[in-house]
């Protein structure tokens, strides 16, 4: 019914994912120039995917552009609110209160705003790592100092939670949020019950501040289930749960998230710190809800397809790249891949694959936080002939060095 084999040419469109990549991997600017030109690249880096947005969803906007105006807007009815209440109650058994909804243009200004407004200046935020950059930014944009309890691996490089270190960092005096990140990125761990119900306990026990990032948790592989951390604490007045179309629907620039606020004070003075005084886009909460209202049958296709993507890449790697080591991940769109043994004398993989291989991709911990060091993330949210030109390119760079 959907065509996920469709190549899309997004130059020209102010994409970051064509035209940003060299302020966001390699801070640089159009001085920095690859043995590629910028069209040749196999774009495998930044979180967005290269498949259309469900052509329901832009039946939508077509509709409400059709409208021809677009004033000031915000969200003065019930009416999305019912379509995210039925996409969570029918994904998650989980019902947000209505009261507890608050809006913003994504889940990273929310973070900064929240830190912003909950720590002083001498507390610190804690998360896992491996982590997202912008947790971390959003630490620094408040000058507030982070804790980074490391994720263990297994033998077979699968990640699991050390919790002495993470009680032992939320022991911390200064320590005041956590930032919890469900499903994991990068690493694409789908947290289970009693995963959850610990680091809750240990949070409840420090009476900490817990924002729990969501954002993936739609894009799971077969046979998996997102827990919500509110449905585990479940009268814990300090969570804050971060969810949003952005991700599964690919319509992040459209900039629209959902920030569940349970304390009242908190909700009331996050909004009264809200920038754009309670506007929306009329474009972007349009989309919002006619993805959760007809957004289904192509989210469905698209996870099936995701899965192939995994095992195509699984498979790659197992014949080609024998000592690359990947588990498929239970969320994301994104394979944490760990390369050390690969090219242990490669200090920058991201540089490393630009200019051998003319692959963007992003690597280690100068785009990751802590934990990082050897791997690399590869989008795989693209037709599956993109995925195989990027992966033989890289074969072949990988061949080339260790033969050099």
């Amino acid at each position: 019914m959907y065509n996920f084999d469709e190549i899309i040419d997004r130059r020209n469109t102010n994409a970051l994912n064509t035209d940003g990549f060299r302020g966001y991997i390699f801070h640089a600017g159009p001085e920095k120039v690859f043995p590629y030109k910028d069209e040749e690249f196999v774009r495998m880096w930044v979180a967005d995917m290269e498949f259309g947005v469900a052509p329901e969803i832009v039946e939508e906007i077509h509709n409400r552009v059709d409208k021809r105006i677009f004033g000031y807007t915000g969200v003065y009815d019930d009416g999305y609110y019912q379509s995210f209440r039925k996409w969570c109650i029918d994904h998650y058994d989980w019902e947000p209160k209505k009261e507890e909804l608050c809006y913003s243009t994504g889940i990273i200004p929310a973070l900064y705003q929240l830190v912003e407004i909950l720590c002083t200046p001498d507390e610190k935020v804690l998360f896992n790592s491996p982590a997202y950059g912008y947790f971390l930014h959003a630490a620094e944009y408040s000058n507030i100092d982070v804790l980074t309890s490391p994720l263990k691996k297994d033998e077979n490089g699968e990640f699991f939670i050390d919790y002495e270190d993470f009680e032992k960092k939320c022991a911390d005096t200064k320590c005041k949020i956590v930032i919890w990140c469900s499903p994991h990125n990068p690493t694409g761990r789908v947290w289970k019950e009693h995963e959850l119900k610990r680091v809750a306990e240990i949070v409840k026990k420090y009476n900490l501040w817990i924002i729990s990032d969501e954002i993936h948790c739609d894009l799971l592989r077969k046979g998996q289930k997102h827990i919500p951390m509110a449905k585990v604490m479940t009268d814990y007045p300090k969570l804050i749960t971060c969810m949003a179309t952005s991700k599964t629907f690919n319509i992040a620039g459209l900039a629209f998230s959902n920030i569940i606020i349970r304390d009242e004070p908190t909700r009331e003075l996050f909004k009264s710190r809200d920038k754009l005084f309670g506007m929306v886009n009329p474009l972007s909460l349009t989309a919002a809800k006619a993805a959760y209202d007809k957004g289904g049958a192509w989210h469905e296709e698209l996870k099936k397809y995701l899965d192939g993507n995994f095992t195509f890449v699984k498979d790659f790697l197992a014949k080609n790249i024998p000592d690359a080591v990947m588990n498929i991940p239970q969320a994301t769109y994104l394979a944490w891949i760990d390369l050390g043994n690969v090219l242990p004398d490669v200090d920058d993989l991201a540089d490393f694959f630009a200019n051998n291989a003319g692959v963007l991709l992003e690597a280690g911990d100068a785009q990751f936080v802590g934990n990082a060091k050897g791997y690399i993330r590869l989008n795989l949210a693209m037709p599956r002939s993109i995925i195989e030109t990027g992966l033989k390119r890289m074969a072949k760079a990988i061949d080339k060095h260790i033969n050099k």
